[in-house]
């Protein structure tokens, strides 16, 4: 992403004034170091409580210990090599799909060297909570009976064969990228790309014993609305802080974040209410990450009427998604990766080609010919066909692997009747 935004402020000034402008600002600096945390608390703060709090009281340990663990996880594979294969470019075929591993264990990097204004340190450990936060989302469609050795090995080769190659070709300088596809914090990278993911996971592990047969209810609603509030308020880091600056792009994103969240609220909640007569907090919290996930995409090119649409039709599209999609379906997305991640994702990533406004996005950012409209809608498309197809074959590929390594994915019968909670960790997360 930083590489977008050096190409913005290169095109926009001379070669020379840029030279000069290639300095450590405290400013910038300190931002981007509290963006990061704020992703940071988001990921092993508000996932974990969001998604614990939707699983069922028996699981809610092992829920969140594989949030906790894939966050972990990333984050090391992300340091040795992960950053390496996003953030490279080069001559050659192969860099319109991957970078290579010339920075493995980030060799060659000094904490002195800059990305824009702010240490490539800084970078690094900012889109590494990006990857850790993708893969730790897919564990939402998988939750109550994976295996968690298997988890863990899939999430070091997700990581490596999925998250990386699509941050390369959207942000580092892939073909996407070149094509011009807007994906201002992470619409295809993280949210289309993890849905997706999720979904394939949850076909082949197939369902849970007692899905559709007995009533499945979350340990705690409550703790689900703390969890989305924390990531309501980590997502400024995530959104504002893909600004790469204290600047006034990070204002535009921090508001339109803000204004979509809240739309996304209203309108599932409205949805719920009008459709099955009740409004609901797990579907006011739910809105919120509909909303959350469709701004992300955009968050730095709409203004805040391009945000309360995209707001608004997350919900709707959300509320679709876990509602009547997979029930027509007949898949078992525990908790609804796709249904709220994958299609608010989509929804998102093609509503910034309609939204983007030229004063944001168009005078010197690298929009498909010049402001075309009809042109950058086409390329987002592009770049949501692209992902699902990757995507999809890849992480196939990735369970299937992970599988094998671990004799199988799914726990037997009698672990998933007892709850993973004591047959796999031997602890409980309520002692009541």
């Amino acid at each position: 992403m930083n590489i977008r935004l050096l190409a913005l402020f290169s095109s926009l000034i001379p070669a020379v004034s840029f030279a000069e402008e290639a300095k450590l600002d405290t400013g910038d600096t300190a931002w981007m170091i509290v963006a990061t945390a704020f992703v940071v608390l988001m990921s092993i703060g508000g996932l974990t409580l969001f998604y614990g709090g939707m699983t069922r009281t028996k699981n809610i340990l092992n829920t969140v210990m594989m949030v906790f663990l894939a966050y972990a996880t990333a984050t090391v594979v992300w340091v040795l090599w992960g950053y390496s294969l996003a953030f490279t470019d080069g001559e050659g075929a192969i860099y319109s799909f991957v970078g290579d591993l010339s920075k493995i264990l980030l060799s060659g990097i000094s904490y002195t060297d800059l990305s824009g204004t702010y240490p490539e340190f800084v970078f690094i450990a900012f889109q590494g909570t990006f990857a850790a936060i993708t893969v730790a989302l897919i564990s939402g469609a998988a939750i109550e009976r994976m295996k968690f050795s298997t988890w863990l090995i899939f999430v070091v080769l997700w990581v490596t064969a999925v998250y990386a190659p699509i941050a390369h070709v959207v942000w580092g300088g892939g073909f996407l990228f070149d094509a011009g596809a807007l994906d201002f914090a992470g619409g295809t990278v993280v949210h289309i790309n993890a849905g997706v993911a999720g979904l394939v996971l949850a076909i082949l592990l197939g369902k849970r014993k007692d899905y559709g047969k007995t009533a499945i209810l979350p340990s705690s609603v409550i703790l689900t609305l703390v969890g989305a509030a924390l990531l309501w308020f980590g997502w400024f880091g995530f959104n504002a802080g893909s600004a790469f600056g204290a600047n006034d792009v990070a204002g535009v994103a921090l508001l339109t974040t803000n204004v979509a969240t809240a739309m996304g609220v209203i309108s599932w909640t409205l949805t719920e209410w009008i459709v099955a007569k009740k409004p609901t907090l797990l579907g006011a919290a739910s809105g919120a990450i509909a909303g959350l996930v469709a701004i992300t995409p955009a968050a730095g090119f709409v203004d805040a009427k391009g945000a309360i649409i995209i707001g608004l039709v997350a919900g709707v599209v959300g509320w679709f998604g876990v509602f009547v999609l997979k029930k027509a379906l007949g898949y078992d997305d525990s908790l609804d990766a796709f249904g709220i991640h994958g299609l608010a994702g989509i929804w998102g990533a093609i509503a910034t080609g309609f939204f983007a406004l030229q004063s944001l996005a168009w005078d010197g950012s690298p929009l498909k010919d010049n402001g075309d409209r009809i042109a950058q809608i086409m390329v987002q498309i592009e770049s949501v066909v692209f992902t699902i197809i990757y995507t999809a074959i890849a992480t196939a590929v990735v369970y299937l692997i992970a599988s094998v390594l671990t004799k199988g994915g799914r726990v037997d019968d009698e672990t998933e009747t007892m709850g993973l909670d004591e047959a796999v960790h031997g602890e409980r997360g309520f002692n009541l």
